[in-house]
């Protein structure tokens, strides 16, 4: 297993639910020859409309992964395309999805939604693997160096990180660490550390964590720091975020 698994940390945070949908709420599109045969998967992260033939679609579902709170979500391109003519194993899994949307059985949904999950993951392989042009998150995660730094953070986000210790874990110089983290992600270690752990805190104060708990996990320096910090990236306080 690879020590430096660069998404179940982030499939771990935040819920992936994939549902049978309707042509024009999807955002899951798998199209296929007139056997059947699936040829294409097209995943449209931000819901963007696409022009197709319908009777190219074999299946439509509605992927939902948190928008644009899930900073790897915000970080894909708007359309994504992956042929499916030298990947078996993605057509296995796609012809199961499809019995079971046929089969319409009970535990259908659940079935779905799990087999969904799997091609997700492959979807986001295949971008990891074929890397970014564009500075951001996905770009950072197809970096087999700054990746190990990443994934670092999104593990132990309460840890007192200084870029010295991400450029070790990178086995990166410290001046190189810093030039090529803010060329490849688009701002400093720190700043994406911020961000990071208000993303993970505004999670735990909506699920009704205590204020001073959550700023000790994300290592804020106190209650107050957190709350500073929240409101300037949020616009409102903790306490309010509370359900």
């Amino acid at each position: 297993m690879d020590r430096f698994d660069r998404l179940t940390t982030l499939i771990d945070r935040f819920k992936l639910t994939v549902t049978a949908a309707t042509l024009d709420q999807a955002t899951l599109l798998v199209l296929g020859d007139q056997e059947g045969t699936p040829k294409q998967v097209l995943f449209l992260p931000t819901g963007e409309s696409v022009a197709i033939n319908e009777e190219d679609v074999l299946f439509a579902a509605y992927v939902d992964w948190n928008g644009p709170t899930n900073p790897l979500v915000a970080a894909l391109p708007p359309r994504i395309e992956i042929d499916l003519g030298l990947d078996p194993d993605t057509i296995g899994l796609i012809r199961l999805m499809r019995a079971e949307m046929v089969a319409q059985r009970c535990g259908m949904g659940s079935v779905l939604n799990r087999l969904g999950e799997v091609l997700i993951v492959r979807i986001l392989r295949h971008q990891i693997e074929a890397g970014s042009t564009h500075s951001g998150l996905l770009a950072g995660l197809s970096d087999p160096r700054l990746s190990r730094a990443i994934v670092a953070m999104h593990d132990q986000p309460g840890h007192n990180w200084r870029n010295e210790d991400l450029a070790q874990v990178a086995e990166l110089s410290l001046s190189r660490f810093a030039e090529v983290f803010l060329e490849r992600v688009g701002e400093t270690p720190a700043a994406y550390l911020r961000q990071w752990r208000l993303v993970l805190a505004r999670q735990d104060v909506t699920k009704g964590h205590r204020i001073d708990a959550v700023a000790r996990r994300y290592g804020f320096s106190s209650p107050e720091g957190f709350t500073r910090a929240f409101k300037k990236r949020y616009g409102i306080t903790p306490i309010s975020q509370r359900v």
